[in-house]
């Protein structure tokens, strides 16, 4: 190679080293979309506006919200899978839209999740909640696995829909105790409730924040948590039980599109950390009956992954899909 050859190839890889992390350097330079697959005033769109905040005080660019509503959370979903690669249009969504609407109803979902989405971290937990009136004949779930052994057909449970997360739940929960509970859909969680209140069901399925001012006035009792709730220390997990499987949860975490520059995503990651962990982060989800629960993007993965396998097994087992 001729030595005019040579510092032209020095040059070229030199040049190519500076123009190729110009990016990774300067990132972010403008504001960031985060997209909000939720109505605006629901719970966990209040809770991704509050760290969108936060988020933006260390990033120092604003973070603008986008509500993007349609087909349990996959309409905003796929709106940040067909996005610009480059971190500036990020997602903040809860598991229907990356994980039981994809078991569930393939056909509806136009993305693959575990292809087509990189997981940032998880930001919060909604704890799904077995409920019960006060004047129930159990105090606790033990008494109340006992009491359905005995008598046959007498627990029905009111939940959110067919092959919702709360079908899923009760499809776990007669699957390890053998309860045999019936399964009572409802088209909302506000009738399941009114339905559990007027005394037409023994017990409703439903999230801990949908419950959690009848839980604290006493008017209503928990006896099964899918995550530990430090309110209520003494409501157990299947787990807790000596069961194999708890119940699935509703959780929130950050996403981008495959294909972000990775210094843009370690930057992402390192800061969505630092807010999920924020203390006052926390104590505003505790408000909302929501529960402080980080998890780097591997782990997060891993959690869709086993969620995934298991909605799936449930379904075609019991019937919800083919």
């Amino acid at each position: 190679m001729s030595k005019i050859a040579q510092i032209t190839l020095v040059f070229v890889v030199l040049l190519w080293g500076y123009t190729s992390q110009p990016l990774a350097q300067t990132y972010p330079e403008h504001p960031i979309t985060m997209v909000l697959p939720m109505a605006p005033g629901d719970a966990s769109d209040v809770v991704g506006r509050a760290m969108g905040d936060e988020l933006s005080k260390l990033l120092k660019v604003p973070i603008v919200p986008l509500n993007k509503v349609g087909a349990a959370g996959t309409v905003g979903t796929n709106f940040v899978v067909q996005s610009k690669k480059d971190g500036y249009t990020i997602l903040f969504t809860v598991n229907a839209s990356v994980v039981s609407a994809k078991a569930l109803t393939p056909e509806s979902v136009p993305y693959d999740p575990f292809k087509d989405l990189i997981p940032l971290g998880l930001a919060a937990q909604n704890p799904m909640i077995i409920t019960v009136r006060s004047d129930a004949p159990y105090k606790n779930f033990k008494e109340m696995i006992e009491f359905a052994r005995r008598n046959p057909g007498k627990i029905r449970c009111s939940m959110m829909g067919v092959r919702s997360i709360g079908h899923i739940n009760l499809e776990i929960v007669n699957g390890v105790t053998g309860m045999n509970i019936e399964i009572i859909p409802f088209k909302g969680a506000t009738p399941a409730v009114t339905a559990l209140l007027g005394g037409h069901v023994e017990a409703t399925i439903v999230t801990f924040a949908t419950l959690s001012p009848q839980l604290r006035s006493g008017a209503l009792k928990a006896v099964l948590t899918s995550v530990k709730v430090s309110e209520f220390p003494d409501v157990p997990t299947l787990k807790d039980l000596a069961y194999p499987q708890d119940l699935l949860g509703v959780w929130f975490a950050f996403f981008g599109p495959t294909g972000i520059p990775g210094q843009v995503k370690a930057t992402l990651e390192s800061s969505i950390e630092k807010v999920v962990r924020d203390p006052a982060i926390a104590s505003k989800m505790a408000s909302l009956g929501m529960v402080q629960s980080y998890e780097p993007g591997d782990k997060l993965l891993k959690r869709m992954k086993g969620e995934y396998g298991l909605v799936e097994e449930i379904a075609k087992r019991t019937g919800m899909i083919k």
